[in-house]
């Protein structure tokens, strides 16, 4: 391992080796130090990590914290008009994404009942359902259309929205509140009016259910009388946040991919038996969940260095999950590869709670989308695809596609 790469000034984010590959700097950083000293834009003198086994190793890793109320939170890359931070970050109640044992596991545990393997299954033909009335809808459209707008987002927010029992109705708010909260550069005080206005709106509706409780996650949760409203509106923000932004940029920026590999959409059509093992491979080769932080509580070993106490650390997932020492040839995308052990949901305690949901969700909507619409492809020439390189979920704002015919 090379110690004399340079230290970079920043989180390279720009994305100039294509659409689906890390920036060219995190690979060449990568390569000679995968576990990387990193100045931030405020000074801190911090880490960057991106080789597969250091990121599995430190998720792993309880010593690094996922608090954000311990230290101060270094932000990696510019941020236009947003102050820099000189003291901790409240916790914010229910957000168990943010919080270390035993906050995090008491939160966790309410919800592992609601996110079983088996509970998903019984749901899987009511996702196929709600899957397939969607491409009912889009086959309506007269082409071109947009591929987010008619397919991608609505499939993931009809499923989440019924699963936690939330008005569909309602959505068109929550999802442009949910944008607004994503966008890297957002100024501070839109951010906050964003999530200000979709917890206002959850804690109103999680007050209505434990009034009144339904037959759905929410209302189960509001049951729980050691929950407080206040945790169980983060909780319901995490969830709504990630059940449909993570989804929905996976099925555009996948169908995206598939597209522009041709030669993998065309085995993929000729054997629909693959789609398991080429959802596992499109999470892991677009890897839409990318830039997680860690907060080091005391001096920790790791790939060969020594963080120090105190420092913030930086995870590329998608580095990782491009590692060469994990993945043979990772830059290409192979939906016949066995991609298990990818990082895309996290790994450790953090592991995503409704990852069989996000594979029940992908296998359909891909599955679906390819048998119906055979002739799919690309309305725009690909370099005119706009990507959410300014989000904190990678994905494509908008993905025109057309098609000459459509089948059951």
């Amino acid at each position: 391992m090379s110690q004399t790469a340079p230290i970079p000034h920043g989180l390279p984010m720009e994305r100039n080796a294509g659409p689906f590959d890390p920036p060219r700097e995190i690979t060449r950083l990568r390569e000679a130090r995968p576990v990387s000293p990193m100045v931030f834009p405020d000074g801190h003198e911090g880490w960057l990590v991106t080789g597969y086994a250091a990121v599995r190793q430190l998720m792993a890793d309880t010593r690094f914290s996922s608090r954000r109320d311990i230290g101060i939170v270094h932000v990696p890359y510019e941020t236009p008009g947003m102050p820099v931070a000189t003291e901790p970050s409240p916790q914010i109640p229910g957000l168990f994404i943010a919080m270390d044992p035993p906050d995090h596991t008491r939160l966790r545990r309410k919800l592992i009942g609601a996110f079983t393997v088996k509970r998903m299954k019984q749901l899987e033909e009511h996702i196929i359902d709600i899957t397939e009335r969607q491409l009912d809808e889009m086959a309506r459209q007269t082409p071109p259309i947009d591929l987010v707008e008619a397919f991608a987002l609505p499939v993931p927010s009809l499923v989440i929205c019924e699963l936690l029992g939330v008005p569909y109705a309602d959505r068109e708010t929550f999802q442009v509140n949910s944008a607004k909260f994503l966008v890297k550069d957002q100024a501070l005080e839109e951010k906050m009016a964003a999530y200000g206005a979709m917890t206002t709106y959850l804690a109103e509706l999680i007050t209505r259910k434990r009034a009144e409780p339904g037959e759905d996650i929410l209302s189960d949760l509001a049951r729980h009388d050691d929950l407080t409203i206040e945790e169980l509106t983060g909780i319901a923000f995490l969830l709504l946040l990630a059940g449909h932004e993570t989804t929905a940029n996976m099925l555009a920026l996948g169908t995206f991919a598939l597209l522009e590999h041709p030669e993998q959409l065309a085995e993929l059509r000729a054997d629909p038996d693959l789609l398991p093992d080429a959802v596992e491979e499109l999470m892991r080769y677009l890897s839409v969940a990318d830039i997680f932080y860690r907060y080091a509580t005391e001096d920790i070993e790791l790939g060969g260095e020594t963080i120090g106490k105190g420092s913030t650390v930086v995870i590329s997932l998608l580095a990782a999950n491009h590692d060469p020492e994990r993945f043979d040839n990772p830059d290409t995308v192979d939906i016949q590869r066995k991609a298990r052990g990818h990082l895309s949901f996290g790994h450790g305690i953090h592991q995503c709670l409704g990852q069989q949901l996000a594979r029940i969700e992908m296998r359909a909507g891909f599955g679906g989308l390819l048998r119906r619409f055979p002739t799919l492809e690309l309305a725009i020439p690909a370099g005119e695809v706009k990507l959410k390189t300014d989000m904190n979920i990678y994905g494509v704002h908008e993905l025109p596609v057309t098609w000459t015919e459509t089948a059951r």
